[in-house]
């Protein structure tokens, strides 16, 4: 949202030396990316520290910056900085400040899984009634979720919020900057467990968003998770499940078919009423995420035909399902993020395409505790049940999971690297063969498909 410094000070409590009719077109916290007219804040990151780039972001056209008062003798020149006792809280402030001036409806999304591509359906489908503003990618952490906020303008209609978490409190304290009116949890997994004692504790954070619902607003939830279908006893407002298995549930799927490369037909049923959809994300577990966005949707105003006209023009999101033509080999890209739930859903996914050999390449499952090691252990014993043809284990906790597919029977082998992995790529993969990528975001395993790339065009020159 557009707004003169003397308004972002007021609502930051902000002093300084800075023209204060100029307007802000748009907020940053990467003098990177800085373009001309937006207000840079200079906020400490995992790796960096916003203020040792202050002077770099106004040169490249920032027509000021926020920094802490504390840094304020550091720059020789001090016209154009608003000052501050916390440059993060002062980021956050401005967010919830905008979001209270808006005053729309907004919806908030959490969940273990399926988070992005769940808040990319319901977008996509409240688009064919509403102006949508939706964050960008998986804006959904402190720095994230403000500057998704902050691109709110007064034309939007209706804005739809990601929510993750690594800790206890976090979402609670994003729902305090994003007001939510509505909220839905997708599931609970065993994710983040290095800093969780149990999956319990997983699901308890989660319910802080709905903890932060108002009375009056509505709750989506997952009838078919065991932790997500309790969630609604103490809430309030209104409740609306959705679900596959459990009969009771609101909003929910019949008659499920899956059509490997080409996504899922179903039946949606919704009080009584019953409508054929065609969806094109991939596997089981995009039938939810469609579902929560259909129910969402549906409580919004959105009708079971418009729905079902909206549905077949869902796409995949980046690194979230995608399939690739490698000449005549596929390849499902669903390397963004991994846990033990959601890896079990994509080689479900990919045992069901058709192909001449079904190969996993499946990287590190990060920030699962102690108990890391022995979830690596039972994946590798669920990808051999399966009947892959191949697992191919990349960094870390993969080399315990290739040693349980072995014993199981399967065949399996491990590298080191991401690029360790496109070079087996280029040199094991055969015409007619399907290949799922799966891992952990900090595995980079994106990086094996253009390590194979390159091995490809190598050969091709060659």
């Amino acid at each position: 949202m557009k707004l003169p410094l003397a308004r972002v000070a007021e609502y930051i409590s902000a002093t300084g030396e800075f023209d204060r009719q100029e307007i802000a077109q748009a907020y940053s916290i990467d003098s990177r990316t800085i373009r001309p007219g937006e207000l840079f804040f200079a906020v400490k990151g995992e790796r960096l520290e916003g203020h040792d780039y202050v002077e770099k972001a106004l040169h490249s056209g920032a027509i000021a910056a926020v920094i802490r008062k504390d840094q304020l003798a550091r720059y020789s020149v001090q016209a154009k900085l608003l000052a501050v006792d916390d440059t993060l809280v002062a980021l956050q402030r401005l967010a919830s400040a905008v979001r209270r001036v808006w005053g729309k409806p907004a919806i908030a999304i959490t969940g273990s899984v399926g988070k992005t591509t769940t808040k990319d359906a319901i977008a996509h489908l409240l688009a064919t009634r509403y102006l949508v503003h939706s964050s960008k990618g998986n804006f959904n952490n402190h720095f994230g979720l403000p500057l998704g906020l902050l691109r709110l303008e007064p034309e939007h209609e209706i804005s739809i919020i990601e929510m993750g978490m690594s800790h206890s409190g976090e979402i609670a304290a994003l729902a305090r900057i994003a007001h939510p009116d509505d909220g839905v949890v997708t599931s609970i997994a065993p994710v983040h467990l290095e800093n969780f004692d149990s999956i319990a504790g997983i699901a308890s954070a989660k319910y802080e968003l709905i903890a932060s619902l108002p009375a009056g607003g509505t709750a989506f939830l997952n009838a078919d998770d065991e932790y997500v279908a309790q969630f609604g006893r103490d809430f309030n407002g209104h409740v609306v499940f959705f679900g596959i298995d459990a009969a009771t549930a609101d909003v929910r799927a019949e008659n499920i078919e899956l059509l490997g490369p080409s996504g899922a037909r179903f039946d949606l049923i919704v009080e009584g009423s019953r409508s054929p959809m065609v969806s094109p994300l991939l596997g089981r577990h995009n039938v939810y995420n469609v579902l929560a966005a259909s129910a969402v949707a549906i409580k919004r105003g959105v009708s079971l035909p418009e729905i079902a006209r909206a549905i077949p023009y869902l796409e995949a999101g980046d690194k979230r399902g995608q399939v690739l033509q490698f000449g005549n080999i596929s390849v499902i890209n669903d390397c963004y993020n991994s846990s033990p739930k959601a890896l079990a859903a994509a080689v479900e996914t990919l045992s069901l395409m058709p192909g001449r050999r079904h190969i996993a390449v499946a990287g590190e499952m990060l920030e699962l505790g102690p108990t890391g090691e022995q979830l690596h252990r039972e994946c590798g014993e669920y990808m051999a049940g399966k009947k892959l043809d191949f697992l191919l284990g990349v960094r870390g906790l993969a080399k315990p999971m290739v040693e349980a597919a072995r014993r199981a029977g399967m065949a399996a082998d491990y590298v080191d690297t991401p690029e360790e992995a496109g070079q087996w790529l280029a040199q094991q993969t055969r015409e007619g063969d399907v290949i799922l990528l799966k891992a952990s975001r900090g595995v980079k395993l994106e990086r094996a498909l253009e390590s194979w790339k390159q091995h490809r065009a190598d050969a091709a020159g060659g």
